[in-house]
Formats: C-alpha cells, structure tokens, sequence
C-alpha cells in the first residue's frame, strides 16, 4: 500500500503519470479490503467467545461469507496479474524518475522493513496458499458435525481454487515465455540459410508469407530444457543455444548486439522472469538466437552418446551426437555438440530421451483412439 499510495500522491502532482496503476497493483485495494475485514472478523468473534465463555465459536457463518465467493475470487484476480506486473516493472525499472520513486520516497520507509517491491507483490499469492492449513485447523478443533462437513467443503472450494489458479498462472508464464522467445529467435529465410538453394527476388516475398515465426505461437507447446553447448564444425567450435520442446528440438547460433539498447544500462532491460538467468543475461546483451537449422521433430530425432575411444582421438569432451532423420528414415543431418561438463552431457541426453519417449507415447495413444470404434451397443 506504501508503494500504490506513492504513486497515486506523484500522479495526482502529475508526476508518473504514463505508469497504470492496474498493471503494477491489480485489484490490491479489493483484495486488501475484504482480506482485513475477514481478519477482523474472525477475531472479533474469537474475542466475543474468550469474554464470554458461554458464548458459543460459530465460525461457519463467517467462512461461508468470506469464502463462498469474494475472497477467493478476489485473489484469483491479482494472482493472475502478477507475472504481467513484474514484467512490467522490470520494463520500469529502466526509467531514471521510477527508480528514484522506488527508492527514496518507498523502499526507505520503515514499514517496508527493507523490503523492495518485487518481494511485497508477491506476498498475497502466499497468502493464498495458506488459507486451506486455517481451515482445516478449524475443521480439527470443530465439534459440530454440521460445522465440520461445511468446513471441509469450503477447504475442498478452496484447494479446487488454488489447482485451478496454479494452472491459470502457469499458462500465462507459458505465454510471456514463448512471447519473448519469439523477439530473441531469429528465422532466416531458407535462402539465407543454405547457399544452394536459389530463389529469384520476384519469388522471395510469397515465400516470406509462409514464414515459420509463429511455430512458438502454440498454446499447447511447452519448454523442458535449455541451455549453451558447442557445435563440432570442421574448422571450429560453434557456441550454440539449444531449445528442447515437447514437440522438437531447435539449435539456434548465438549472436551478439554489439550496440546496447538505446546506451541504457544493458541489466535494465526488461525480461521476462521465468527465463533461466544465463539466457536472461544474454537478452540484456542484446543477444538474440539464429535458427541454424530447421526444427528436429523428436520422432525423427536419433540420439548417439560418443564413446571414450572417439572422445580422446578427436579431441572432444562430453559430446554427444543428434541425428535428424526425415520420413523415409535418411539422414539429413547431424549435429556433433559438446557440454561444458559430463553432468550437463547427461542431463541433456536424459531430458532428450525423457521428451521422446513422452512424444512417442503421446502419438501412439493418438493413433490407437483414433483407430478405435466405439462398443456395440447392446440394444443392436
């Protein structure tokens, strides 16, 4: 409240005023309201029953009140806005003017104790999570069959709630991840690509409508793994990032911006935060990935671990080998890469054996229903 009530007293001195209060804060004074006055409730009826120790501790008209609907709902609302709100506070916390109000007119009041705004917007999402463990301390120490069965019903609404939330939250992290790959992964024309394969400039644009940028669009695919290796070429090692997702595996060739953003400070620059820290990093670089190849469908993936033997005679360490076969099982490339260590050799060789196994499985179940007629019935 110290941070919102800052900005809302700078703003109406039109000061920040581009900043939305709603992308940083959401429904925080509704969610502050009802939650105090649940509290206060709650512990008013405490009071009543320790004064007057006749008095009997009827909680279930209070837990139908608060937990029937508004509360729950409530927090569902800005649980749901918070990956957006720390985006986009990073993307402020580039700005000379918000990081003063940061810092000197909020972080240094003593209320905050120290705490910055990243840790404060975080805290209802674990309030959240602890309303089940209060409600079903009430349901141990409740007597009253009728209390106890409404207990575990709004204990069972609310767990429902927080399974539905985790879902909700992990898709919309899923989006702001593939929506800011999909700035850092470059898709060079086929022409670019591969020298061989000529197209003249009259062909070139009809081409460009069917370009493969929207391949991370999907709602339905997901990253398991990532990370930097090297590519055995003839002449050179090749500094690689390489993309695991459910569905294929992407090796894109990392490239450097050597110009900064703007000549803003390069750890500004905003980034969504479930990327992993290297690649983030990376991002403030002004890196982004080329594609080096097209993506390997991981039923037409073979992978190959090097033997010791070839390790030694070739100079390579930790290496492993990927093969891309296309639908008539020829080979139509290979990719001989090397991990900074045995244990990141065999996490990616784990996880790409885990993802095709998975995809395999997943396709087989596919096509096994898809062939399935449905039982006779029994009236024929």
């Amino acid at each position: 409240k110290i941070f919102m009530n800052t900005l809302k007293y700078l703003q109406s001195n039109e000061f920040l005023l581009d900043v939305d209060l709603w992308r940083l804060f959401a429904n925080l004074e509704e969610l502050n309201k009802i939650s105090l006055s649940f509290l206060k409730t709650f512990f008013e009826s405490v009071k009543e029953h320790v004064s007057k120790s006749d008095s009997p501790m009827d909680f279930s008209s209070i837990l139908r009140m608060f937990f029937q609907d508004d509360l729950c709902q409530t927090h569902q609302i800005y649980c749901l806005n918070y990956t957006s709100a720390v985006f986009y506070l990073e993307k402020l916390r580039q700005r000379e003017d918000f990081g003063i109000y940061l810092k000197q007119w909020c972080e240094q009041n003593e209320q905050c104790k120290r705490l910055r705004l990243p840790e404060l917007l975080v805290a209802p999402l674990h309030r959240l999570t602890r309303y089940p463990l209060l409600l079903n301390n009430i349901w141990k120490r409740s007597t009253d069959k009728t209390e106890k069965g409404l207990i575990q019903s709004l204990k069972e609404k609310v767990e429902k709630s927080i399974w539905d939330l985790e879902g909700k939250v992990k898709w919309l992290d899923n989006f702001q991840k593939f929506r800011q790959l999909q700035e850092v992964i470059i898709w060079p024309q086929v022409w670019d690509r591969d020298k061989r394969f000529f197209v003249p400039e009259c062909l070139k644009q009809s081409l460009r409508e069917n370009s493969s940028e929207n391949i991370l669009s999907s709602a339905n695919r997901l990253l398991l793994h990532e990370g930097r290796l090297m590519l055995a070429e003839s002449t050179r090692l090749l500094d690689v990032y390489l993309f695991l997702f459910n569905d294929f595996l992407l090796i894109t060739k990392i490239k450097r911006n050597k110009k900064k953003y703007g000549g803003s400070d390069a750890s500004l620059i905003p980034v969504c935060p479930s990327l992993t820290p290297e690649l983030q990093s990376f991002i403030r670089e002004g890196g982004f990935c080329t594609v080096l190849d097209q993506p390997i469908p991981l039923d037409r993936l073979i992978l190959k671990n090097i033997e010791p033997v070839h390790v030694t005679v070739f100079s390579l360490r930790n290496a492993f080998l990927i093969q891309h076969e296309n639908r008539y099982r020829q080979c139509i490339a290979v990719f001989l890469l090397q991990a900074p260590t045995e244990t990141a050799k065999k996490a990616w060789m784990s996880q790409i054996e885990i993802a095709t196994s998975n995809y395999t499985t997943q396709h087989e179940t596919k096509k096994s229903t898809a062939f399935c007629f449905p039982l006779e019935s029994s009236e024929i």
